[in-house]
């Protein structure tokens, strides 16, 4: 049990670099992943919402890198909510190389707003009811314990 929210994942070649270790947006990639398997998940209803106009913009996106992966490490991504404010989340990913020890070789860091609207008539609106109930077991120094693998 844990309680932060994982995808897993195999590096394949086409992530890799000329070098051969894995192309830094790619892990940019993964944290859309990681949030959108989240929502088909733990919180469908947000993308029957999404569907019918809710816009989940990415305000700031990040990511720390301290060791390098290569095509066929497998890797997962751990999702933790950092904060919910009332239009607003903020998440951290952790991404973990698999094998006899884990090994932490990246964090990153997403806010996203949810807005309604089109053009210049886009405005900020409340973190959707489910997806706030969703989240709650994945905030970070949260007691609430959920298991999370895909």
């Amino acid at each position: 049990m844990s309680d932060y929210y994982e995808i897993r994942h195999t590096v394949g070649f086409e992530e890799t670099n000329l070098v051969g270790n894995v192309y830094y947006v790619n892990y940019l990639s993964w944290q859309g992943r990681c949030r959108e398997m989240f929502l088909r998940d733990r919180a469908p209803g947000v993308l029957a919402d999404v569907r019918d106009g809710l816009k989940l913009f990415t305000l700031r996106a990040e990511c720390d890198f301290f060791a390098e992966i290569t095509a066929f490490d497998d890797i997962c991504v751990r999702m933790r909510l950092e904060e919910l404010t009332r239009t607003q989340i903020q998440f951290s990913f952790d991404y973990v190389r698999l094998g006899e020890e884990e090994l932490l070789v990246a964090r990153g860091r997403q806010r996203i707003a949810c807005m309604r609207g089109s053009g210049t008539e886009t405005v900020p609106v409340r973190v959707p009811g489910e997806l706030r109930e969703a989240l709650a077991p994945y905030l970070v120094g949260s007691t609430t314990v959920r298991a999370g693998v895909v």
